[in-house]
């Protein structure tokens, strides 16, 4: 079932650029960042998108920003969910801290699961802005993280007015050459030095997530052949591979299994 895919199953290798670019062009919107749809609002319309009307869209909060008005979103989508009975579970205490990757998953999921159902092929005939009701073309614009906010202040007259006079009072009363006055040259070379550290580190850390991935994969497949996918062994791998965070006892569960299976061959021979 389509709803429930493997963790290594090729949907969960599709770049954030890609998730971006199927979102921005299927709702007509302009996410530049996958944590910007941690609301759950882009969600619940894609699912709307995919079942034309099946999403309460005058419910869904598009200017959501704290985890209450977000979690609403998701209770709407799971209730959406349950209707339609996709069993997936939305790990709403996850996705709405906006943490990237776990953001990111959902979404490979989530697109995965519309393209199976439409072919891949977008639904002409859905006006996403109209669907989000009145208002819609605002909301297009919230959509950016916190941009309304920055813009707001940015063209404030007054703010700008009080903020030079600060900033050329600062300078008239600012006796030159001050004492332990850090270098900005310096501050800034500091920080170039660490963003590239970190930069570097991640590009490592990616490459070792492929790696081990690829590894699970190949796992999995060998799994899933017909002539040992039944066999105690694959299915004892499997529930280890498809367990969530929540089922930390996998190992356990998939070591009693065999445990009954070894009894139950010991009892035949006997």
């Amino acid at each position: 079932m389509v709803s429930s895919i493997g963790i290594m199953d090729n949907a969960y290798f599709v770049g954030r650029n890609e998730i971006l670019n199927w979102i921005n062009k299927s709702l007509h919107l302009n996410l530049s960042r996958i944590e910007e749809a941690a609301p759950g609002a882009v969600q619940c319309q894609l699912i709307d998108m995919t079942y034309p009307g099946i999403v309460p869209m005058h419910k869904v909060n598009f200017d959501a920003k704290t985890e209450y008005d977000m979690i609403q979103n998701y209770k709407i989508l799971q209730e959406v969910f349950n209707k339609l009975k996709i069993e997936k579970h939305v790990e709403v205490s996850r996705l709405v801290k906006g943490r990237p990757l776990d953001n990111l998953e959902f979404l490979q999921w989530l697109k995965h699961y519309c393209d199976s159902v439409n072919g891949g092929h977008m639904n002409e005939n859905y006006n996403p802005v109209e669907r989000r009701g009145k208002g819609g073309k605002d909301r297009n614009l919230k959509c950016s993280l916190r941009s309304s906010k920055t813009n707001t202040m940015s063209n404030t007259g007054s703010g700008n007015i009080v903020s030079s006079n600060r900033t050329s009072g600062a300078k008239q009363f600012k006796p030159s050459g001050a004492v332990g006055r850090p270098n900005p040259s310096a501050e800034i070379q500091a920080l170039s030095k660490e963003i590239t550290e970190l930069k570097v580190a991640n590009d490592v850390l990616e490459k070792e997530r492929g790696f081990y991935f690829g590894k699970l994969r190949d796992i999995e497949i060998l799994c899933q052949a017909p002539e040992v996918e039944d066999a105690p062994v694959s299915v004892a791998i499997k529930k280890i591979l498809y367990a969530d965070d929540a089922e930390e006892s996998a190992l356990d569960e998939a070591q009693s299994y065999l445990d009954q299976i070894m009894n139950a061959e010991a009892e035949i021979e006997d």
